[in-house]
């Protein structure tokens, strides 16, 4: 059993306190500083903006020299609490009941950074000559559009010679019991709008128009069946999701001129997003017909990735294994992470807690998990710079 962690616990509560739904930092960020700068972490606040996003803060943190560098990754944004009253404590106010840490963010994934944050800490207070470099990236937009979080954040440390060996990006992976899931890849993400035209009219004289509907419900069921594919060795198959029909048509007694639908793809390795999108364009050509339509794709920055086993994959089971006594199982499933932008940086797996009450009202996670989680970390880093 692993030892209770009080700095894991007191940096988690204090992370949860701060109101950070993205775009705001609401102190977040100057919690990890003002922690990470008295123990000699070199530190960085970052804010970086781009037009039409809102700008962020970032914190890169690192310490020690030289190779091999380990990287602990995640963000300190959370997503909306909603209806605050349904919660049964505030979902700032960080309380601890029934031997759970509650709020918004406990699991995603201020808890996480959390224990990452405190194994660092503690690794490098009890180990200050070790060979090597602990480093810590933090952004705030990880729940919004990532526009000007890890992916800047990766860039400008590239641009001062940053060099990354590997990466633990700190998101709750596991299934059922810290220890199940380590996530090793990721499905990439393409999102495209389906417009068909057709011609207004009368609903009592539809030969003089041209319904959209039927003609779009058709396109929409070439694009379902059959599937795209059968999965591959490391992932299952892709699948598309129907998200919008719209019409816009308030009246009983129009045929509506026009009818868009929104949809997404969760692709696996089998895709590239050219490729996805020519499936998707042969699709809807196959049953078009005269039906007028245009097809149109979101600019993709989520490509399906596999971080290959070897010895530190292993060691991460390892670690996981001499603290819960699992064999965590790799997975690729799940939404998009900034894991998919780290990959081109280095090798990157995610592990963190419990993701059952992610988003949720009354989001919480077992106190026993922080301190598990974060002994957890603490022996990936033992193994790492051994």
């Amino acid at each position: 059993m692993s030892q209770r962690s009080d700095l894991a616990r007191e940096i988690a509560r204090a992370l949860i306190r701060c109101p950070s739904v993205t775009p705001e930092d609401g102190g977040a960020l100057a919690v990890l500083e003002d922690r990470l700068k008295p123990a000699g972490f070199m530190t960085h606040r970052l804010r970086f903006s781009d037009p039409g996003t809102p700008d962020i803060d970032n914190l890169y943190a690192r310490i020690g020299s030289g190779a091999p560098m380990l990287v602990f990754a995640g963000h300190t944004d959370v997503v909306p609490p909603g209806d605050a009253a349904a919660w049964r404590f505030d979902p700032f106010s960080a309380e601890i009941a029934d031997g759970a840490l509650w709020g918004r963010g406990a699991s995603d994934m201020k808890g996480g950074v959390a224990a990452f944050t405190a194994a660092a800490l503690e690794f490098a207070a009890a180990n200050p000559a070790f060979k090597g470099s602990i480093g810590l990236l933090i952004t705030g937009d990880e729940e919004g559009p990532a526009v000007n979080g890890t992916v800047k954040l990766l860039e400008w440390a590239a641009a001062q010679g940053e060099h990354f060996d590997h990466c633990v990006v700190g998101e709750p992976t596991n299934v059922e019991a810290l220890g199940d899931t380590i996530k090793i890849g990721r499905r990439g993400s393409l999102t495209g709008t389906l417009v068909v035209h057709g011609t207004q009219g009368h609903v009592a004289y539809p030969q003089r128009a041209d319904n959209p509907i039927p003609h779009l419900l058709r396109l929409l069921a070439a694009l379902i069946e059959p599937r795209l594919d059968e999965g591959s060795t490391r992932f299952d198959p892709s699948h598309l999701e129907i998200l919008t029909v719209d019409v816009g048509n308030p009246a009983t007694n129009v045929i509506p001129a026009t009818a868009r639908a929104r949809f997404n793809i969760r692709f696996n390795d089998l895709w590239a997003p050219q490729t996805l999108q020519d499936e998707i364009k042969r699709r809807c050509a196959l049953v078009a017909d005269s039906t007028r339509y245009d097809l149109s794709f979101d600019p993709c920055n989520a490509l399906a990735f596999v971080t290959d086993s070897d010895h530190f994959t292993d060691l991460v089971v390892e670690a996981i294994a001499a603290h819960t006594g699992r064999i965590a199982h790799f997975s690729t499933s799940g939404g998009t992470s900034d894991a998919r932008f780290i990959r081109a940086h280095c090798p990157v797996i995610e592990f963190g807690l419990v993701g059952e009450t992610m988003h949720k009202i009354d989001e919480r996670v077992p106190l026993a998990d922080i301190d598990r989680l974060t002994a957890i970390y603490r022996e990936i880093l033992e193994r790492y710079f051994a």
